[in-house]
């Protein structure tokens, strides 16, 4: 059996991100989705949040929380692969790098998707600036996500 693993912030999950994990599903056996959990950033979501978000818009993916290492919680999950999503050069500039490093540190291989062009734009950074403007962001997020980013945009305006 095959399990990849697709780490992010997920603050919120896109519909790029479901995107990438439905290629996933079709390519491995088994997928994990991790949610990190970074003090040093500012989420709009706490990671239980993430996590139900997550689970609301998929079937058939586990999905777990990390803070420590990427490399650690991939091996505790018995990952054959990293699966990370690619909008563009910008992302495989920085993500190579994380790549790189995480090899260095035990992890498995990572496997670079790129994103179908007409989600290549979405982010989730995008998502919440939209929300601070009061932007109707639905065709963004699923529709869960959509319903928790409209009570979470008010408060962050």
């Amino acid at each position: 059996m095959t399990t990849a693993i697709i780490p992010g912030s997920f603050d919120p999950p896109t519909v790029g991100h479901l995107a990438v994990i439905e290629i996933a599903q079709r390519c491995f056996d088994r997928v994990v989705v991790a949610v990190g959990v970074n003090p040093a950033k500012h989420t709009w979501f706490s990671a239980l949040e993430r996590v139900e978000m997550i689970l609301e818009s998929t079937s058939g993916v586990e999905v777990v929380e990390f803070d420590g290492l990427l490399a650690d919680t991939a091996g505790n999950v018995g990952a054959d692969c990293i699966v990370k999503g690619l909008r563009g050069a910008g992302d495989l500039e920085y993500e190579q790098g994380q790549a790189w490093a995480n090899g260095e540190l035990g992890a498995p291989p990572t496997l670079f998707l790129p994103t179908d062009p007409s989600l290549a734009y979405i982010s989730s950074s995008l998502v919440k600036d939209m929300c601070r403007l009061g932007i109707d962001v639905s065709a963004y997020v699923p529709p869960a996500t959509a319903q928790r980013l409209l009570l979470r945009g008010e408060e962050n305006a």
